[in-house]
Protein backbone atom coordinates (compact mmCIF):
# COMPACT_ATOMS: atom_id res chain seq x y z
CA UNK A 1 0.00 0.00 0.00
CA UNK A 2 2.80 2.41 0.90
CA UNK A 3 4.49 1.74 -2.46
CA UNK A 4 1.29 2.60 -4.30
CA UNK A 5 0.90 5.78 -2.25
CA UNK A 6 4.50 6.70 -2.98
CA UNK A 7 4.12 6.53 -6.73
CA UNK A 8 0.65 8.05 -6.66
CA UNK A 9 1.92 11.05 -4.71
CA UNK A 10 4.89 11.39 -7.07
CA UNK A 11 2.58 11.29 -10.09
CA UNK A 12 0.32 13.97 -8.64
CA UNK A 13 3.37 16.06 -7.82
CA UNK A 14 4.55 15.87 -11.44
CA UNK A 15 1.13 17.10 -12.61
CA UNK A 16 0.97 19.84 -9.98
CA UNK A 17 4.49 21.14 -10.62
CA UNK A 18 4.00 21.14 -14.39
CA UNK A 19 0.74 23.06 -14.17
CA UNK A 20 2.13 25.50 -11.62
CA UNK A 21 5.22 26.38 -13.67
CA UNK A 22 3.18 27.01 -16.81
CA UNK A 23 0.41 29.02 -15.16
CA UNK A 24 2.69 31.00 -12.85
CA UNK A 25 5.02 32.02 -15.68
CA UNK A 26 2.07 32.96 -17.89
CA UNK A 27 0.38 34.94 -15.12
CA UNK A 28 3.56 36.98 -14.49
CA UNK A 29 4.09 37.81 -18.17
CA UNK A 30 0.48 38.28 -19.32
CA UNK A 31 -0.18 41.84 -20.38
CA UNK A 32 -3.53 43.14 -19.20
CA UNK A 33 -5.15 46.36 -18.08
CA UNK A 34 -5.07 47.39 -14.46
CA UNK A 35 -2.67 46.42 -11.68
CA UNK A 36 -1.05 42.97 -11.65
CA UNK A 37 -1.77 40.72 -8.69
CA UNK A 38 0.73 40.90 -5.84
CA UNK A 39 2.78 37.73 -5.41
CA UNK A 40 3.07 38.36 -1.66
CA UNK A 41 -0.72 38.19 -1.24
CA UNK A 42 -0.89 35.09 -3.44
CA UNK A 43 1.54 33.33 -1.10
CA UNK A 44 -0.65 34.18 1.92
CA UNK A 45 -3.87 33.04 0.24
CA UNK A 46 -2.22 29.76 -0.74
CA UNK A 47 -1.22 29.15 2.89
CA UNK A 48 -4.75 29.85 4.09
CA UNK A 49 -6.21 27.46 1.52
CA UNK A 50 -3.72 24.81 2.63
CA UNK A 51 -4.82 25.24 6.26
CA UNK A 52 -8.48 24.88 5.30
CA UNK A 53 -7.78 21.75 3.26
CA UNK A 54 -5.81 20.17 6.12
CA UNK A 55 -8.53 20.95 8.64
CA UNK A 56 -11.04 19.21 6.37
CA UNK A 57 -8.73 16.19 6.13
CA UNK A 58 -8.34 16.06 9.92
CA UNK A 59 -12.13 16.40 10.20
CA UNK A 60 -12.51 13.40 7.88
CA UNK A 61 -9.98 11.40 9.93
CA UNK A 62 -11.98 12.33 13.05
CA UNK A 63 -15.02 10.55 11.59
CA UNK A 64 -16.63 13.88 10.64
CA UNK A 65 -17.10 14.88 14.27
CA UNK A 66 -16.64 18.55 15.15
CA UNK A 67 -16.07 17.64 18.79
CA UNK A 68 -13.34 15.16 17.83
CA UNK A 69 -11.80 17.71 15.46
CA UNK A 70 -11.70 20.35 18.18
CA UNK A 71 -10.11 17.89 20.60
CA UNK A 72 -7.42 16.86 18.10
CA UNK A 73 -6.53 20.44 17.23
CA UNK A 74 -6.45 21.39 20.92
CA UNK A 75 -4.38 18.38 22.01
CA UNK A 76 -1.93 18.34 19.09
CA UNK A 77 -1.39 22.08 18.58
CA UNK A 78 -2.34 24.17 21.62
CA UNK A 79 -1.20 21.65 24.24
CA UNK A 80 2.14 21.06 22.48
CA UNK A 81 3.55 24.57 22.02
CA UNK A 82 7.18 23.44 21.68
CA UNK A 83 6.28 20.91 18.99
CA UNK A 84 4.32 23.61 17.19
CA UNK A 85 7.16 26.14 17.42
CA UNK A 86 9.51 23.70 15.69
CA UNK A 87 7.57 24.38 12.48
CA UNK A 88 8.31 28.11 12.62
CA UNK A 89 11.77 27.62 11.10
CA UNK A 90 10.83 25.65 7.96
CA UNK A 91 7.65 27.70 7.62
CA UNK A 92 9.56 30.97 7.46
CA UNK A 93 11.99 29.49 4.95
CA UNK A 94 9.19 28.10 2.78
CA UNK A 95 7.45 31.48 2.79
CA UNK A 96 10.67 33.16 1.67
CA UNK A 97 11.15 30.50 -1.00
CA UNK A 98 7.63 30.92 -2.40
CA UNK A 99 8.11 34.67 -2.72
CA UNK A 100 11.53 34.21 -4.32
CA UNK A 101 10.10 31.97 -7.03
CA UNK A 102 7.70 34.72 -8.07
CA UNK A 103 10.65 37.12 -8.18
CA UNK A 104 12.66 34.67 -10.28
CA UNK A 105 9.88 34.05 -12.80
CA UNK A 106 9.37 37.79 -13.17
CA UNK A 107 13.05 38.45 -13.96
CA UNK A 108 14.37 35.35 -15.75
CA UNK A 109 13.36 33.46 -18.85
CA UNK A 110 11.88 30.01 -18.24
CA UNK A 111 14.97 28.08 -19.41
CA UNK A 112 17.39 29.86 -17.08
CA UNK A 113 14.96 29.63 -14.17
CA UNK A 114 14.23 25.93 -14.57
CA UNK A 115 17.85 24.89 -15.07
CA UNK A 116 19.14 26.85 -12.09
CA UNK A 117 16.30 25.80 -9.80
CA UNK A 118 17.25 22.14 -10.24
CA UNK A 119 20.24 22.82 -8.00
CA UNK A 120 17.76 22.18 -5.18
CA UNK A 121 18.06 18.46 -5.92
CA UNK A 122 21.74 18.54 -5.08
CA UNK A 123 21.26 20.74 -1.99
CA UNK A 124 18.50 18.40 -0.79
CA UNK A 125 20.79 15.39 -1.17
CA UNK A 126 23.59 17.11 0.74
CA UNK A 127 21.26 18.20 3.56
CA UNK A 128 19.77 14.69 3.70
CA UNK A 129 23.23 13.24 4.23
CA UNK A 130 24.29 15.83 6.81
CA UNK A 131 21.01 16.26 8.75
CA UNK A 132 19.31 12.87 8.46
CA UNK A 133 22.44 10.75 8.32
CA UNK A 134 21.33 9.12 5.09
CA UNK A 135 23.86 7.13 3.15
CA UNK A 136 23.63 7.41 -0.60
CA UNK A 137 25.11 4.58 -2.62
CA UNK A 138 27.37 4.90 -5.63
CA UNK A 139 24.40 4.46 -7.97
CA UNK A 140 22.47 7.23 -6.23
CA UNK A 141 25.36 9.70 -6.37
CA UNK A 142 25.90 8.81 -10.02
CA UNK A 143 22.19 9.30 -10.70
CA UNK A 144 22.35 12.79 -9.18
CA UNK A 145 25.19 13.71 -11.52
CA UNK A 146 23.36 12.26 -14.52
CA UNK A 147 20.17 14.02 -13.51
CA UNK A 148 21.82 17.41 -13.26
CA UNK A 149 23.50 16.89 -16.65
CA UNK A 150 20.25 15.76 -18.24
CA UNK A 151 18.22 18.68 -16.90
CA UNK A 152 20.88 21.10 -18.11
CA UNK A 153 20.67 19.59 -21.61
CA UNK A 154 16.88 19.61 -21.61
CA UNK A 155 16.72 23.28 -20.64
CA UNK A 156 19.69 24.46 -22.69
CA UNK A 157 18.49 27.78 -24.17
CA UNK A 158 18.09 27.99 -27.92
CA UNK A 159 19.18 30.95 -30.02
CA UNK A 160 15.71 32.50 -29.79
CA UNK A 161 15.73 32.20 -26.01
CA UNK A 162 19.16 33.82 -25.86
CA UNK A 163 17.88 36.75 -27.89
CA UNK A 164 14.87 37.09 -25.61
CA UNK A 165 17.11 37.03 -22.54
CA UNK A 166 19.12 39.95 -23.91
CA UNK A 167 15.99 42.08 -23.70
CA UNK A 168 16.18 41.82 -19.92
CA UNK A 169 18.45 44.21 -18.10
CA UNK A 170 21.57 42.94 -16.40
CA UNK A 171 20.15 44.11 -13.08
CA UNK A 172 16.92 42.12 -13.41
CA UNK A 173 18.82 39.01 -14.50
CA UNK A 174 21.07 39.28 -11.44
CA UNK A 175 18.04 39.68 -9.15
CA UNK A 176 16.38 36.66 -10.71
CA UNK A 177 19.53 34.55 -10.47
CA UNK A 178 20.07 35.41 -6.81
CA UNK A 179 16.41 34.63 -6.11
CA UNK A 180 16.71 31.16 -7.67
CA UNK A 181 19.99 30.34 -5.93
CA UNK A 182 18.63 31.40 -2.54
CA UNK A 183 15.46 29.39 -3.17
CA UNK A 184 17.54 26.30 -4.00
CA UNK A 185 19.35 26.36 -0.65
CA UNK A 186 16.20 27.24 1.30
CA UNK A 187 14.25 24.46 -0.44
CA UNK A 188 16.89 21.86 0.38
CA UNK A 189 17.23 22.84 4.03
CA UNK A 190 13.54 23.41 4.78
CA UNK A 191 12.47 20.23 3.01
CA UNK A 192 14.92 18.01 4.88
CA UNK A 193 14.19 19.77 8.20
CA UNK A 194 10.46 19.16 7.70
CA UNK A 195 11.13 15.53 6.76
CA UNK A 196 13.15 15.10 9.95
CA UNK A 197 10.29 16.48 12.06
CA UNK A 198 7.70 14.30 10.32
CA UNK A 199 9.66 11.09 10.80
CA UNK A 200 10.63 11.80 14.42
CA UNK A 201 7.09 12.34 15.67
CA UNK A 202 3.78 10.52 15.40
CA UNK A 203 1.71 13.59 14.63
CA UNK A 204 -0.42 13.51 11.51
CA UNK A 205 1.13 15.07 8.42
CA UNK A 206 -2.04 17.18 8.14
CA UNK A 207 -1.59 18.53 11.67
CA UNK A 208 1.98 19.41 10.77
CA UNK A 209 0.78 21.26 7.69
CA UNK A 210 -1.76 23.22 9.73
CA UNK A 211 1.09 24.32 11.99
CA UNK A 212 3.25 25.06 8.95
CA UNK A 213 0.48 27.06 7.29
CA UNK A 214 -0.24 29.03 10.47
CA UNK A 215 3.30 30.34 10.72
CA UNK A 216 3.49 30.71 6.94
CA UNK A 217 0.43 32.97 6.98
CA UNK A 218 1.94 35.14 9.71
CA UNK A 219 5.29 35.46 7.92
CA UNK A 220 3.48 36.05 4.64
CA UNK A 221 1.31 38.84 6.06
CA UNK A 222 4.44 40.46 7.47
CA UNK A 223 5.92 40.38 3.96
CA UNK A 224 2.76 41.93 2.50
CA UNK A 225 2.86 44.75 5.05
CA UNK A 226 6.58 45.45 4.60
CA UNK A 227 6.89 45.23 0.82
CA UNK A 228 3.39 45.88 -0.57
CA UNK A 229 1.64 47.72 2.23
CA UNK A 230 1.10 50.90 0.20
CA UNK A 231 -0.22 49.05 -2.85
CA UNK A 232 -2.62 47.01 -0.72
CA UNK A 233 -3.97 50.12 1.02
CA UNK A 234 -4.40 51.78 -2.37
CA UNK A 235 -5.88 49.03 -4.55
CA UNK A 236 -6.87 46.30 -2.08
CA UNK A 237 -5.51 42.93 -1.02
CA UNK A 238 -6.98 41.10 -4.03
CA UNK A 239 -5.99 43.63 -6.68
CA UNK A 240 -5.40 42.10 -10.09
CA UNK A 241 -6.87 38.73 -9.14
CA UNK A 242 -8.59 36.81 -11.94
CA UNK A 243 -9.35 33.18 -12.77
CA UNK A 244 -5.73 32.49 -13.75
CA UNK A 245 -4.49 33.95 -10.47
CA UNK A 246 -6.78 31.70 -8.46
CA UNK A 247 -5.60 28.67 -10.45
CA UNK A 248 -1.99 29.55 -9.57
CA UNK A 249 -2.92 30.00 -5.89
CA UNK A 250 -4.81 26.69 -5.71
CA UNK A 251 -1.97 24.83 -7.46
CA UNK A 252 0.53 26.33 -5.03
CA UNK A 253 -1.62 25.31 -2.06
CA UNK A 254 -2.02 21.81 -3.50
CA UNK A 255 1.74 21.60 -3.94
CA UNK A 256 2.33 21.93 -0.22
CA UNK A 257 0.00 19.02 0.52
CA UNK A 258 1.40 16.80 -2.23
CA UNK A 259 4.98 17.51 -1.17
CA UNK A 260 4.04 16.60 2.40
CA UNK A 261 2.65 13.28 1.16
CA UNK A 262 5.79 12.65 -0.90
CA UNK A 263 7.98 13.32 2.13
CA UNK A 264 5.82 11.01 4.23
CA UNK A 265 5.67 8.10 1.81
CA UNK A 266 8.89 8.60 -0.19
CA UNK A 267 11.68 11.10 0.46
CA UNK A 268 12.87 14.55 -0.53
CA UNK A 269 15.27 13.46 -3.26
CA UNK A 270 12.55 11.50 -5.07
CA UNK A 271 10.50 14.69 -4.88
CA UNK A 272 13.30 16.39 -6.79
CA UNK A 273 13.24 13.75 -9.49
CA UNK A 274 9.48 14.16 -9.90
CA UNK A 275 10.04 17.87 -10.35
CA UNK A 276 12.65 17.21 -13.01
CA UNK A 277 10.26 14.99 -14.94
CA UNK A 278 7.68 17.74 -14.76
CA UNK A 279 10.15 20.08 -16.47
CA UNK A 280 10.34 17.75 -19.45
CA UNK A 281 6.53 17.59 -19.54
CA UNK A 282 6.32 21.38 -19.29
CA UNK A 283 8.68 21.73 -22.24
CA UNK A 284 6.65 19.28 -24.34
CA UNK A 285 3.43 21.15 -23.54
CA UNK A 286 5.15 24.40 -24.49
CA UNK A 287 6.03 22.89 -27.87
CA UNK A 288 2.76 21.16 -28.75
CA UNK A 289 0.27 23.52 -27.12
CA UNK A 290 1.86 26.92 -26.58
CA UNK A 291 4.14 26.45 -29.62
CA UNK A 292 6.91 28.61 -28.13
CA UNK A 293 9.63 25.95 -27.99
CA UNK A 294 11.41 23.90 -30.68
CA UNK A 295 13.06 20.70 -29.35
CA UNK A 296 16.58 19.88 -30.49
CA UNK A 297 18.81 16.81 -30.39
CA UNK A 298 20.28 18.20 -27.16
CA UNK A 299 16.78 18.19 -25.65
CA UNK A 300 16.21 14.54 -26.52
CA UNK A 301 19.62 13.59 -25.10
CA UNK A 302 18.78 15.38 -21.86
CA UNK A 303 15.38 13.69 -21.66
CA UNK A 304 16.99 10.25 -21.97
CA UNK A 305 19.53 11.13 -19.27
CA UNK A 306 16.85 12.33 -16.84
CA UNK A 307 14.69 9.23 -17.33
CA UNK A 308 17.78 7.03 -16.93
CA UNK A 309 18.67 8.83 -13.71
CA UNK A 310 15.21 8.23 -12.21
CA UNK A 311 15.54 4.49 -12.72
CA UNK A 312 19.17 4.43 -11.59
CA UNK A 313 18.34 6.17 -8.31
CA UNK A 314 15.83 3.48 -7.38
CA UNK A 315 18.16 0.63 -8.36
CA UNK A 316 19.33 -1.47 -5.41
CA UNK A 317 21.89 -4.17 -6.25
CA UNK A 318 21.58 -5.68 -2.77
CA UNK A 319 18.78 -7.93 -1.48
CA UNK A 320 15.89 -6.28 0.32
CA UNK A 321 16.98 -5.24 3.78
CA UNK A 322 18.62 -2.47 5.75
CA UNK A 323 15.49 -0.32 5.64
CA UNK A 324 15.71 3.44 5.93
CA UNK A 325 15.18 4.77 9.42
CA UNK A 326 11.68 6.03 10.07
Amino acid sequence: MSTNLKYLSLGILVFQTTSLVLTMRYSRTLKEEGPRYLSSTAVVVAELLKIMACILLVYKDSKCSLRALNRVLHDEILNKPMETLKLAIPSGIYTLQNNLLYVALSNLDAATYQVTYQLKILTTALFSVSMLGKKLGVYQWLSLVILMTGVAFVQWPSDSQELDSKELSAGSQFVGLMAVLTACFSSGFAGVYFEKILKETKQSVWIRNIQLGFFGSIFGLMGVYIYDGELVSKNGFFQGYNQLTWIVVVLQALGGLVIAAVIKYADNILKGFATSLSIILSTLISYFWLQDFVPTSVFFLGAILVITATFLYGYDPKPAGNPTKA
